[in-house]
């Protein structure tokens, strides 16, 4: 634990020289800090080129105990977890927590290695019931989270969340499991997947994917809507890193929308991409 204080205190005397390290935290400026973190890194072209820099998200309350969310650059969602009073200390309590997460991301550990590949495998191997020789079997789910760690070498792991975050929702959303009814490799859905970011266009698909479940199964979406509004709550109470709960609620709020504004939606053979386009190696 000593050794990681004196990690981030190197590291904050390097990304923001004129703050005193063992105040950094107590500063009542933490929102112009993070915002000032984001800035340097953006001019060192260190991380998501291109990209704007931190946006802050409030929820709609009449009264306390008020939310506020956080995105970095690349994607990575954080929220307070302590009880707040006004908006202006959720929002610093936001930032609190994101920041705290963008300087443990400077550390040497956190960097995608060899080393910590081997780690992560073994991890894996050991909360499921696979094995190592998995590992080099990419039709396999450590064999696909072994190659997508090495596909992503030398990354930081909030650079290599967003693609993570992809992933899960292509689980969570059923694609993942038609994409392994046709001849797609993983590789393949991997290496397509990797060129893109999760924006309002793959948002509208997946949407337009739990719209076609409603269909057939009606009320699964207030269903799956009440189940991700609690993980996220229970989430950000944790201080967890929070994209893959925060995007479920996106999809499922934009499908009932769009459900409600146009009962007959496009289907998704005429607006969806197609599992050929997915697959368009084949």
């Amino acid at each position: 634990m000593d050794r990681t204080l004196e990690s981030l205190r190197h590291i904050i005397a390097q990304v923001l020289p004129h703050r005193d390290p063992a105040l950094v935290f107590k500063d009542l400026n933490v929102v112009s800090m993070l915002q000032e973190f984001w800035e340097g890194k953006q001019q060192q072209r260190a991380a998501f080129p291109g990209e704007g820099v931190v946006v802050y998200e409030s929820l709609p309350a009449p009264g306390p105990p008020f939310v506020s969310y956080v995105t970095l650059p690349g994607g990575s969602c954080f929220g307070n977890f302590q009880c707040c009073l006004s908006r202006a200390e959720a929002r610093r309590d936001a930032a609190k927590v994101a920041l705290i997460n963008s300087l443990f991301n400077e550390l040497p550990s956190r960097r995608i290695t060899k080393e910590f590949i081997m780690e992560s495998v073994q991890e894996a191997v050991a909360s499921t019931s696979g094995t190592l020789d998995d590992a080099d079997d990419p039709s396999t789910s450590i064999g696909a989270y072994h190659y997508m760690l090495e596909s992503n070498m030398g990354k930081t792991m909030l650079e290599f969340q967003e693609l993570m975050t992809i992933f899960q929702l292509l689980h969570w959303n059923g694609s993942l499991k038609a994409l392994r009814e046709t001849r797609c490799s993983r590789q393949e859905v991997i290496s397509y997947y990797s060129q893109y970011s999760l924006d309002e266009k793959m948002r509208s698909h997946m949407a337009l994917d739990w719209i076609m479940k409603e269909r057939e199964s009606p009320g699964i979406l207030s269903q799956e809507l009440r189940m991700a509004l609690r993980q996220l709550e229970e989430a950000r109470k944790a201080g967890q890193e929070l994209r893959f709960y925060k995007e479920k609620k996106e999809i499922l709020s934009l499908a009932l929308t769009q459900i409600y504004s146009d009962p007959e939606p496009s289907s998704p053979s005429e607006d969806q991409l197609s599992l050929t386009a997915l697959c368009g190696y084949h």
